[in-house]
């Protein structure tokens, strides 16, 4: 067996593994580029409010999450919105069951920021919950089938053959060396390869199946492989991205890595959530002096029981995502004293790549014109894998 011929029994047996993963994680991904747009349509009476007059002000973020405490007494709400999108959409809170109390019927709340009225509230991801959930599942379906901690370790060994055969496939499509008792062909390599890269519309249902799963790959072949090492980074992060990233890049250490954890951790911030927000906002105030960068958009606040940390989360200079930032920056929740920061490009090179690897598989860059492509490249993936299964089918008829 000649070495291409391995590479086709390789390719094709790669791809048979992959194709049901791979279909679906194409056609959800193209509905998750739409996430709260499709959220919004599907769950108008939850994420879609009106401003009691045109220059009304929305509550105090603090205010709201007390509201939110206040209404369920038994859940932690240690997660916040700081701003809305925009003046019609709703402040989201996450909320989880205290230590030794019940689950909880829902974790994802929406509130009116001008009432204060909770508007509803779904356990996200929850597709029993029924259609109020499709998104959020459609969400799990794509990262791990729906499926916990399993289905995310067969979507990362998944993305890493991806990412072989993502080459192989490549390879393949080069044209083959030239036979010594075949007719002559063009001697230049770009002259024959331009087959490839071209679909014969009009040719037998056979070929032209074969053509859309060649070029279908060769043409969006560079993001092909973005979204399929990015997945490896999104899915077996700690596991096997970073460990072998970090052999030839650098990244920051966990700020928290070495704050011990509370055996009995307080129920709210003991600074208080105001103040230490006010201290949080400062550090970042200060942080951005040093580093050189600007604050656009101050978007969310956690408290982590567990470390005594607070955590505030915003979009800053060196923020590449679009659509929320990635900057943090944690404080001691009883002191207010700094634990460290976060900050997405600029300060290590493996999270600098990491940061663009996964905001392009998440397409919060580059406005609509790239949201489309990804939309596109999400039907692609779905094609390459139906048509290789189909070409598959046929040649085992043929075999038989």
């Amino acid at each position: 067996m000649t070495v291409r011929r391995r590479f086709v029994v390789l390719h094709r047996y790669i791809g048979l593994v992959m194709s049901g993963f791979l279909i679906i994680a194409g056609l959800t991904g193209a509905l998750l580029v739409w996430y709260y747009e499709l959220d919004a349509l599907i769950n108008p009476q939850w994420l879609r409010v009106e401003p009691p007059a045109t220059h009304s002000e929305p509550l105090s973020p603090f205010v709201l999450r007390e509201k939110v405490d206040e209404a369920f007494p038994t859940a932690a709400v240690n997660w916040m919105m700081l701003t809305s999108p925009d003046a019609h959409s709703p402040v989201r809170f996450f909320i989880a069951p205290e230590p030794g109390t019940a689950a909880l019927p829902i974790d994802e709340v929406f509130v009116d920021p001008y009432s204060g009225n909770i508007l509803g509230g779904r356990l996200w991801g929850d597709i029993t919950q029924g259609v109020t959930n499709l998104m959020p599942f459609v969400h799990r379906l794509h990262h791990s089938l729906a499926l916990g901690t399993l289905g995310t370790w067969a979507f990362g060994i998944v993305s890493l053959l991806w990412i072989l055969d993502c080459f192989i496939g490549a390879w393949l499509t080069f044209p083959p060396r030239q036979s010594r008792n075949g007719p002559p062909r063009p001697r230049r390599f770009w002259k024959r390869w331009i087959p490839a890269w071209k679909v014969r519309w009009h040719a037998p249902p056979h070929k032209r199946h074969f053509d859309l799963h060649r070029a279908g790959g060769l043409w969006p072949w560079a993001l092909l492989l973005v979204f399929a090492w990015s997945s490896v980074a999104m899915n077996l992060h700690a596991e096997i991205y970073r460990p072998t990233t970090e052999t030839f890049l650098a990244f920051q250490e966990d700020p928290l890595i070495h704050v011990p954890v509370r055996e009995l951790p307080s129920r709210h911030p003991q600074i208080g959530w105001e103040q230490g927000f006010r201290i949080a906002r400062q550090r970042l105030e200060t942080l951005a002096a040093e580093r050189d960068f600007s604050i656009e958009a101050v978007e969310r606040f956690a408290y982590l029981p567990d470390k005594n940390a607070l955590k505030l989360m915003a979009r800053t200079g060196r923020d590449v995502n679009q659509r929320f930032g990635e900057t943090w920056v944690y404080v001691d929740a009883t002191t207010g004293s700094p634990l460290g920061h976060y900050l997405p490009t600029g300060e290590a090179s493996g999270d600098t790549l990491t940061t663009w690897l996964t905001t392009l598989h998440i397409a919060t860059v580059g406005g609509l014109p790239y949201r489309l492509v990804v939309t596109l490249l999400g039907l692609v993936v779905a094609m390459l894998s139906v048509t290789g299964v189909m070409i598959w089918w046929r040649k085992r008829k043929a075999r038989r």
